[in-house]
């Protein structure tokens, strides 16, 4: 997966498929000991779950948001991407491909996670929760959502 910065700070979130996250430091990876579910899901698998039950995406770690997606840098899975790679696998049973960035000779790191589509026929789940994304929001699948999947 070639890509570099620049071409990432154009790309919009919707149409592309593709999620920023600043996550300078200590970005969880799993819901953690968060209680409310819906800030739970505001994690790594929870983002990977939702763009793998959208046909796959990216996930960028280390830039903001909003446009132009400036860099700021994360330390999350440093010298870990090998290691975070096998997790996600064993937990999601998906292979993601990792890529680190960087950006003008400083130590900034971004982790860019290719997430692939989900296998066909089958929803992804998050503590048992299918995900999906709407505008800045990981939420539950509906009915009809799930019906459309599990129907191909």
């Amino acid at each position: 997966m070639e890509i570099t910065i620049a071409e990432l700070q154009k790309l919009r979130e919707s149409e592309d498929h593709i999620e920023f996250k600043e996550a300078k430091h200590n970005y969880l990876f799993a819901g953690g000991k968060r209680v409310d579910l819906k800030d739970r899901r505001r994690c790594v698998l929870g983002c990977i779950v939702a763009l793998a039950n959208e046909k796959g995406g990216r996930l960028v770690l280390g830039m903001v948001d909003h446009m132009p997606h400036a860099v700021v840098g994360s330390d999350f899975a440093e010298k870990e991407v090998g290691e975070l790679t096998d997790e996600i696998y064993e937990r999601l049973g998906i292979r993601i491909e990792a890529t680190e960035l960087y950006e003008d000779g400083k130590r900034v790191l971004v982790l860019v996670l290719s997430v692939p589509s989900r296998p066909v026929g089958r929803l992804l789940r998050f503590e048992g929760v299918p995900l999906m994304r709407t505008g800045e929001s990981l939420r539950a699948m509906s009915d009809a959502e799930i019906f459309r999947i599990l129907s191909e």
